[in-house]
């Protein structure tokens, strides 16, 4: 069948309408194709300019085609390297391995032995989930309200979102789903709450395998455990026989201010889960990091055909080198995040509106997921990537480069704030508002 070209000036988009799933969801919301991008910089198809503050959901901490990262691939590539090998031995992930050793397990006194699961994040839950029923024999798996965890059965059931849950098309089983920290409001010690339940034979609630965590919840809605709070949910899955999982997909690689976001309260997991940013250039990895004793696995008891990206192990090598060599980059980042904590809570003060988040994993909480959506839609139209989270997608987050300019980081805040103003003056001058 014949089709005209498309037109130089307006590009033919219809293919997406005609053959992509009705499932796409970001482009609906960013109706435009996008062709090229460079640090926190994103290029449509018709001459736009974009400011990146989705960042591949927290997938590109170092912004659009670093060149460190970039040049690295570049020329492993022409080099002719392995591109895909199982988990064969190679001389990236050897260098992978080393360069995660030396720079981020041995300073932080961490033993744990990396596991390559699969391409994504879901990959790396799935594997921890799997093997912290094998290590204990027990089905039950405890994790949070408002949690995320993936999209494939076994993460499935750990989320909280129904929505989600729902996708699933059969019972999602095996998991409670107890109280996050603050999600009955500061007076009330949810972990206090979840200790009496273990405790309590009488409670319903059976001995788990793990208790599965995220220290600031994504997808969730920005909820940020206190230190506290994750050194008593640490204590009690020890004291109780289960293993203690960290899912650092998200706020990993950086996002909360140091490497691993559990670093600031003192804890150890016996699992983590890492993915998104660690490859440094968006290509695919994932990890599941086991303490020492807990690699019970047989050969293949647990496998996936895209367990040996090399160009992945070449780009998170270049990125560990780049950006983890010394202390300096986290200290940016906590400058950086100090930086948006001050700018989102002048906005939350100036409307009546509250803040989460932690380091540069923030956001600033709108009456509704109606009104988010406004805003994210308003700083679109002004040349701003941004989206949603939350419950009921009512958090505007911000997950801009770890690495971004402060000049160009004042003005993707400048844009946000004009939208959030707007937005909230709707609000008050709208006649429906007068009689809520």
């Amino acid at each position: 069948m014949n089709r005209p070209e498309p037109s130089r000036t307006l590009p033919d988009r219809s293919i997406y309408e005609r053959r992509e799933s009705k499932v796409r969801s970001y482009c609906r919301a960013m109706p435009r194709q996008f062709v090229k991008a460079l640090g926190p910089w994103m290029y449509d198809d018709q001459g736009g300019r974009y400011l990146d503050f989705l960042s591949g959901c927290a997938t590109l901490n170092y912004g659009h085609n670093h060149p460190v990262l970039k040049q690295a691939l570049i020329e492993y590539i022409q080099s002719d390297g392995i591109t895909h090998g199982l988990d064969l031995h190679t001389r990236p992930k050897a260098e992978l391995l080393r360069t995660f050793e030396e720079l981020i397990l041995e300073p932080r006194g961490l033993d744990y032995v990396v596991m390559f699961p699969g391409p994504t994040g879901t990959n790396a839950v799935e594997a921890a989930l799997k093997l912290a029923r094998k290590v204990t024999g027990r089905d039950l798996v405890i994790s949070f309200t408002n949690g995320f965890h993936g999209m494939t059965l076994g993460s499935l059931a750990c989320t909280g979102n129904s929505a989600k849950r729902r996708g699933a098309g059969v019972p999602l089983d095996h998991v409670e789903h107890e109280a996050y920290d603050g999600y009955y409001g500061p007076d009330i010690d949810t972990a206090e709450l979840l200790e009496r339940r273990l405790s309590d034979g009488s409670s319903g609630l059976d001995a788990p395998a793990a208790i599965l965590v995220e220290t600031v919840q994504g997808e969730g809605g920005l909820n940020a455990a206190s230190a506290t709070w994750l050194r008593k949910i640490a204590d009690l899955a020890k004291r109780h026989g289960a293993l203690l999982i960290v899912d650092d997909i998200q706020s990993g690689c950086g996002r909360t201010g140091t490497f691993f976001s559990f670093e600031e309260a003192g804890i150890v997991p016996d699992i983590v889960t890492m993915a998104k940013s660690l490859s440094g250039l968006g290509l695919p990895l994932a990890v599941t990091l086991i303490r020492r004793e807990l690699d019970v696995w047989k050969p293949g008891e647990h496998n996936g055909t895209f367990r040996g990206n090399n160009h992945a192990f070449v780009t998170a090598t270049a990125a560990l080198r780049h950006f983890w060599s010394d202390a300096e980059f986290a200290s940016e980042i906590a400058r950086r995040g100090e930086y948006l904590a001050e700018r989102l809570e002048r906005m939350a003060e100036a409307h009546g509106l509250e803040t989460r988040g932690r380091g540069m994993m923030r956001g600033i909480v709108m009456p509704s997921g109606e009104f988010a959506a406004k805003v994210t839609s308003a700083c679109f139209a002004r040349g701003l990537i941004i989206e949603t989270s939350g419950a009921d997608d009512e958090v505007v987050k911000v997950l801009a480069p770890l690495n971004i300019d402060d000049e160009i980081f004042a003005h993707g805040l400048d844009i946000i704030e004009e939208c959030v103003g707007q937005v909230m003056q709707e609000r008050a001058t709208s006649p429906m508002e007068v009689f809520k």
